[in-house]
């Protein structure tokens, strides 16, 4: 099955909720007497309340009305116009990973109960599937419960994984990973840190001890830190994230459980107001339902035009 079709699929829900509403907006915008004309109020607020029902956010959805006001009398359609719009806010923030030295390291955070440990291991399988050779560092030395889980995944990805004893030093498992990875030319090393709240200081700081660690052994490391987030909470994702940024550097995200919600418009709030790219999402509970996430694809199932 493709990217598209599995992003699809993920989106089902959300798709069926907007779709019908979307059509009917969307015909009575583009019906030949009304095209050489603005859009006109009453279509205009349907559209605001549709956007912002499928969890598009305030922000995002002032910012895509804007846009249909003011390329109306265009020859584009408003479903264009809208599909163009959405796919501008995340060409924004779209950019590499800077990677100045290997291994790359890649740091998983995020609260407990969002599918970071069950994250790793799928991005692992994914990331081996596509010829790399990654590692998993069991950095959550918390609960020995969280390695087991991890294990079993690193086990059903076939990739290897570091661990210590319970209560060990996260920052010197991290350590070791790295160690194992340079000798045995692993790449990359995906770090599964423990779950925890922007307000544990301890956490934080440990956490940032961790990236100090990664920098000391590899310059740039960590190049990537990738944030999980639980799709079906919408927009209370993207306050948890955005307290985040600050204390944990993060550069990415990992949209989790897509497939759980209809409010898949959440992705759009996440890239307008947080200025992040997403990296991933997560359209199932199988080991390959990871899949790299595509602004085309994404904007094209959500407004799918026949369901």
């Amino acid at each position: 099955m493709s990217i598209f079709s599995r992003i699809r699929e993920g989106l089902s829900r959300t798709t069926k909720q907007i779709v019908e509403r979307f059509d009917e907006i969307v015909r009575a915008a583009d019906a030949p007497e009304k095209r050489s004309r603005p859009v006109d109020v009453d279509t205009l607020e349907a559209l605001e309340e549709l956007l912002i029902s499928a969890d598009i956010g305030v922000a995002a959805t002032n910012r895509i009305i804007a846009a249909v006001k003011v390329q109306s009398r265009s020859d584009t359609s408003l479903r264009d116009l809208v599909k163009q719009e959405i796919r501008s806010v995340f060409a924004a923030v779209d950019r590499p990973i800077a990677i100045t030295a290997r291994p790359q390291v890649t740091l998983i955070v995020g609260v407990n109960g969002t599918g970071k440990t069950t994250t790793v291991g799928k991005l692992a399988n994914l990331l081996k599937s596509q010829g790399q050779t990654p590692l998993i560092c069991a950095a959550d030395t918390f609960r020995a419960a969280a390695v087991e889980q991890l294990e079993i995944w690193a086990n059903r990805a076939g990739v290897d994984m570091v661990r210590a004893r319970e209560g060990a030093d996260p920052a010197a498992v991290v350590f070791d990973a790295i160690t194992s990875g340079k000798a045995r030319g692993r790449d990359p090393i995906l770090v599964d840190t423990a779950g925890r709240l922007h307000t544990r200081v301890n956490l934080m700081n440990e956490l940032d001890k961790i990236k100090r660690i990664a920098a000391r052994e590899i310059p740039g490391a960590p190049q990537e830190v990738l944030l999980v987030l639980d799709a079906t909470v919408g927009q209370n994702g993207v306050s948890q994230a955005r307290e985040f940024m600050g204390v944990a550097g993060v550069n990415g995200i990992v949209l989790t459980k897509l497939d759980g919600t209809a409010k898949g418009g959440v992705a759009v709030a996440i890239a307008h107001d947080l200025k992040l790219p997403i990296r991933y999402v997560g359209v199932g509970e199988g080991i390959d339902d990871l899949v790299p996430f595509s602004a085309d694809e994404y904007v094209d199932g959500l407004f799918e035009e026949k369901w």
